[in-house]
């Protein structure tokens, strides 16, 4: 069997980390079996959905590195996509949902209801086998559920998820869906639209929740829920890739920091843990400063200019040669690189707009060291070449020659 797996967002917003988690795990299961990954855009929601939310969602998969090997190419749904079982946008597909609606109303497993129209729900217990959960059985005769049936197509005839999302796993193939835990409860309803429309379930696996810290569930305004601001951050994909990865999954043993091509040969739907994920900025930080002092020059910088204009440095108003001596002057100095601007920033400030700290001034700019300041300043003026190297050496001979030495 060949393995095909999808990641099917909303167009409403931002890409959520916990979305982004799911993706991943999808690709990862895909790239670990030589399968396809689909990317399918649930936009049937006219009010809420747009076309700029589908294109930051596709920026933000591929700032990730998970690419897709069927799906959208743009936010517009008039592009060319890319695989032969589109189109990968569900507005886009309603003439199909309504051949399947006609075939369930003919079958008498649906009805019309005040307009909407209803599906039949069987009455007796499902089991929905989950790769991750084990078989999970829902009784149907709670009080709460004594009627079971549910909504496929809404009084102003727009079909709802439950319906399209079902069709669209089966005519594009789906074999594993791969799901976040809170959509358990929805696949009693999946599996019951299978059997009525005589096709077989594909897998399920629900994955773990990702929380806060303190165990809450992380919404779309708990710090660290969007996935742009990891991108507007400066933030190294790859480590939030990693961090990710480590998010419900783990490769059994105490490894944090994992290559890509690592997590793809070990990773497996078994593997995932069964409790909910605590989302730890701290620890994800940490692991991008580790990226960050592993980075080429190049990369370095690539990052490091956007975050300093975005500090407010006119970067185009420096030399090459300077700006680069000066991003390269703070590896290893931070773990974000948000932060350089408070530490490379005095390098690019004329020094009457300097700011002065005045209670170090009070200390340090005392007449006792007015010999070590003149000396100083002699040193510097010797250089022929005022890079890092020699104005730390010259910071070393002056303090040795004064009988100092040179702080940390």
């Amino acid at each position: 069997m060949s393995i095909r797996t999808r990641f099917a967002p909303s167009p409403t917003g931002y890409l959520h980390i916990g979305g982004a988690r799911t993706a991943l795990f999808n690709w990862l299961y895909a790239r670990h079996h030589g399968g396809t990954f689909v990317l399918r855009i649930e936009d049937t929601d006219d009010a809420r959905n747009t076309q700029e939310a589908v294109e930051v969602i596709l920026s933000s998969m591929q700032w990730l590195g998970l690419d897709w090997d069927e799906g959208p190419t743009s936010g517009d749904v008039s592009s060319a996509p890319k695989g032969d079982r589109g189109p990968y946008f569900q507005s886009q597909r309603r003439d199909l949902y309504q051949s399947y609606v006609e075939k369930l109303l003919s079958n008498d497993k649906a009805y019309e209801h005040e307009g909407a129209i209803k599906f039949r729900m069987p009455r007796e217990p499902v089991v929905i086998p989950d790769l991750v959960c084990g078989d999970v059985t829902r009784h149907l005769t709670d009080r709460e559920e004594a009627d079971p049936d549910f909504v496929i197509v809404r009084s102003d005839g727009k079909p709802v998820f439950h319906l399209v999302n079902v069709i669209d796993d089966l005519e594009m193939g789906i074999t594993h869906v791969i799901r976040g835990e809170d959509h358990l409860s929805n696949t009693s309803r999946h599996i019951a639209l299978y059997q009525a429309l005589g096709a077989d379930c594909p897998q399920f696996a629900h994955i773990p929740l990702i929380l806060n810290g303190d165990g809450s569930k992380m919404s779309k305004r708990d710090l660290g829920a969007s996935m742009t601001t990891y991108m507007e951050e400066g933030f190294v994909s790859e480590a939030v890739v990693n961090y990710l990865c480590l998010l419900g999954w783990s490769p059994k043993d105490d490894r944090q920091k994992m290559d890509l091509n690592e997590v793809i040969e070990l990773f497996d739907l078994p593997q995932i843990l069964r409790h909910n994920a605590r989302f730890d900025m701290d620890k994800l930080v940490s692991l991008n400063g580790q990226y960050l002092a592993e980075l080429s020059a190049d990369q370095y910088r690539g990052l490091a200019i956007p975050a300093l204009k975005k500090a407010g440095v006119h970067t185009d108003d420096f030399t090459s040669d300077y700006l680069h001596a000066a991003i390269d002057s703070t590896v290893g100095k931070f773990k974000q690189m948000s932060e350089i601007g408070d530490y490379a920033g005095f390098y690019f400030k004329k020094l009457e707009d300097m700011e002065w700290d005045v209670e170090a001034a009070g200390k340090q700019l005392i007449p006792e060291n007015h010999a070590l300041v003149s000396a100083l300043r002699a040193a510097f003026v010797a250089e022929e070449s005022f890079v890092a190297a020699n104005i730390q050496a010259a910071f070393k001979s002056t303090a040795k020659a004064l009988g100092g030495k040179v702080g940390a």
